[in-house]
């Protein structure tokens, strides 16, 4: 079943690529995990908060925009969503619609993470229905092209963590039509958060050599917003 008949409809709001991507082109080191989390995962896919328990958490730490990214599943953003539309908050953060697709790049595999896209968009919903694709659907310049399709902006995920290295993997991507790089990742989960500045330095530098932007996030899956684990 097609999931805007499961959830109903994403926010407009949500789906604001450009709004995003001016968004994007603001962030440094300093702005994660505090003001602003593009990566974290619920019980929706390999995480362990609820989305209602992590919507909750964003608006005790005080985050501005936050976008929850299960692999290959929405459905964590529609019931975060859902409780946010409930409460009567005279301010809540501005969630974002994300997802976090397995794509194979230069023989690797890697993540790609899409935001502002429309999930009711045919061309996503391979990517959506929580699990792995294979064969065409699974290349990296497959995922980019479906995620543009569906008005959205891709994200390299983590670019240092694959066996191949930024320097090979960030041109292959931008080749790909790749929008931005997840710049600001802390690879070691140090506590507290901080993004590992040599990776940060040399992801960022390739970011401005193939007109990227920066992406922060924490890529939680445990219990805190503030670590991956």
């Amino acid at each position: 079943m097609a999931v805007d008949l499961i959830y109903g409809f994403a926010s407009s709001a949500a789906q604001d690529a450009a709004t995003l991507r001016s968004l994007f082109e603001t962030v440094t080191a300093a702005s994660c995990p505090y003001s602003f989390n593009f990566h974290m995962h619920t019980v929706c896919s390999d995480g362990r908060l609820q989305p209602e328990q992590l919507i909750e958490q964003a608006i005790a730490i005080g985050l501005q925009d936050l976008a929850i990214t299960d692999h290959h599943s929405v459905r964590g953003y529609y019931r975060a969503q859902q409780w946010l539309d409930a409460q009567s908050l005279p301010e809540t953060p501005r969630l974002w619609i994300g997802v976090e697709v397995n794509a194979i790049l230069l023989n690797d595999e890697v993540h790609i993470l899409a935001y502002a896209f429309d999930p009711t968009h045919a061309a996503m919903q391979p990517y959506t229905q929580g699990h792995h694709t294979t064969g065409d659907l699974c290349k990296a310049a497959h995922v980019i092209a479906a995620i543009h399709a569906a008005g959205g902006l891709a994200v390299l995920a983590h670019p240092a963590r694959y066996r191949r290295s930024p320097a090979d993997l960030i041109p292959a991507a931008a080749h790909a039509g790749i929008d931005g790089a997840e710049t600001y990742y802390a690879y070691n989960n140090p506590s507290p958060w901080k993004a590992s500045p040599r990776q940060a330095l040399e992801v960022k530098a390739l970011t401005e050599i193939y007109g990227l932007f920066s992406t922060c996030g924490t890529d939680t899956h445990g219990l805190n917003l503030l670590q991956r684990l």
